[in-house]
């Protein structure tokens, strides 16, 4: 029996996208909002491949699964994750949060006082073990699953446990290939790339993830 995944801010494009690999790969997973019924609405919505699931509920709600993804804008993410602190203790958390401005055609990374959100979320969960990934993903290639996606995740955090977690969720979803990158003090840099990413998407009409050549299969 696969652990329940739930996603905290799960109703918007990347958190929808994540559900529906999840689902496809038998997760149950539960999409949490500070609106439970528009949770509920989106997660009726989604259209998957496998024996998972899919549910909306608050974030209460999604924090009582067995493993946490916070994909909430990054000016609410602090917030939201220290209203279900207690529900998080002892947990994988999974930050996919990227501080993130948009300025003309590009975007800019912002950086937070500890220098990244994955940072700001392990000061805000002392008693939950936190990894970062996921942060590169075009939502729309996630949640379509004819979209041949076959990206990378990089992966990070001071916690060996939720680094494994993690990595292993990953490779579980069909498209998605997941790399262990190092500790805690890579997530400035993770978190920034995706600014380049998004950047590039929008200079070219694209749809780009990342890729790395070298690594054995």
């Amino acid at each position: 029996m696969k652990i329940s995944i739930g996603i905290l801010g799960g109703t918007g494009p990347a958190g929808r996208g994540l559900a529906v690999r999840l689902a496809s790969a038998g997760y149950e997973v539960v999409l949490g909002s500070r609106d439970a019924d528009r949770a509920q609405l989106v997660a009726s919505g989604l259209v998957f491949d496998g024996a998972g699931s899919v549910s909306g509920g608050s974030n209460e709600e999604a924090a009582a699964a067995g493993v946490i993804i916070i994909a909430t804008p990054w000016d609410s993410a602090v917030q939201t994750v220290k209203t279900v602190k207690s529900l998080l203790t002892g947990k994988v958390v999974i930050s996919m949060v990227n501080a993130l401005q948009k300025d003309g055609r590009e975007l800019i990374p912002l950086y937070p006082p500890r220098g990244s959100m994955a940072a700001q979320i392990a000061a805000a969960l002392p008693e939950s073990s936190i990894a970062g990934a996921f942060h590169h993903l075009p939502a729309s290639e996630m949640e379509n699953l004819n979209s041949g996606i076959e990206a990378d995740v990089i992966i990070f955090g001071d916690s060996p446990q939720a680094r494994s977690t993690t990595l292993e969720i990953t490779n579980d979803m069909n498209g998605l290939r997941g790399v262990e990158a190092g500790s805690m003090s890579l997530a400035s840099a993770v978190e920034a790339f995706t600014a380049v990413c998004i950047s590039i998407n929008i200079r070219h009409k694209a749809h780009t993830y990342v890729r790395l050549a070298g690594l054995d299969a």
